[in-house]
């Protein structure tokens, strides 16, 4: 169909992955798809992208409305190859990262390479959503997901979408059913603390485990991701990448003046 919508889908967990499986079920509502996902699990790798090492991208599966490749890079690589060179003749009209393997609400954002590829799309005008599920496991259930997924995508898409646009959707373990709707937050304030563990190799060699537990810093504040998330709601954060602290840059006037050129209007 001429006016059919092209998505995109793609992941950081591997194109093997149950969820990969589950977001291309949502985006297959919506038009025809294509869905670029790393051959291997990427997570945690943000923005990274691959410099000085050859990518291979494979054709994995072809059906009607579907074509399905593994390429070789992350998930930002995956996001670039379907842009700049596999669909580069194309419009794409959404992007899908997902369905995420474990939150990536709060600080989980800067280190997620689900919404790395999700945050990509939106730098070439493309609407994006990055869709998680608050459970790691490989056999999780995604029916909750896959439902609030394509709610949360067919009412963006039967709207007005205000460009550039990013969402970060996470959904709380559950049967659908269990769930209590969607909540609009802002990202939470907490943070990781991590720790390594020490072991030593049969030759004696040390080596390193990483683990770490999560520090809600504002655990009492209703308004945020985490909270929704333990409250079984379905949080959505819009997000952007403009890293400016506005605050600190009106307190360091006064420590650097000759440095200050005035205000933007859009900040005073």
């Amino acid at each position: 169909m001429e006016n059919e919508r092209l998505i995109l889908v793609t992941n950081d967990d591997g194109y093997a992955s149950k969820g990969f499986a589950a977001a291309i079920e949502v985006a297959r509502n919506f038009g025809r798809v294509v869905a670029v996902a790393p051959e291997t699990p990427q997570s945690g790798m943000s923005q990274a992208i691959t410099m000085y090492n050859p990518l291979y991208l494979r054709k994995i599966r072809e059906d009607e409305g579907l074509e399905v490749y593994s390429f070789s890079g992350t998930p930002v690589d995956c996001v670039k190859m379907a842009f700049d060179y596999l669909l580069r003749e194309q419009r794409i009209d959404l992007v899908i990262s997902g369905i995420n393997h474990g939150s990536n609400s709060a600080v989980n954002i800067l280190y997620s390479g689900t919404m790395g590829a999700a945050i990509e799309g939106s730098f070439y005008g493309c609407p994006s959503v990055g869709l998680s599920l608050d459970d790691h496991g490989a056999d999780a259930d995604f029916d909750g997901a896959v439902l609030y997924g394509r709610r949360i995508i067919g009412d963006l898409l039967a709207g007005e979408i205000l460009l550039p646009l990013c969402l970060n959707v996470n959904v709380p373990v559950g049967r659908p059913e269990e769930l209590r709707g969607i909540r609009l937050c802002r990202q939470n304030r907490g943070f990781w603390r991590e720790e390594f563990y020490r072991h030593e190799d049969p030759r004696g060699r040390e080596y390193f485990w990483l683990t770490g537990a999560f520090v809600d810093g504002e655990p009492e504040a209703e308004d945020t991701d985490e909270w929704a998330l333990r409250n079984k709601y379905v949080s959505v954060v819009p997000v952007h990448t403009d890293l400016t602290d506005y605050r600190q840059l009106k307190h360091l006037r006064r420590f650097f003046p000759a440095a200050c050129d005035g205000e933007p209007e859009s900040r005073k």
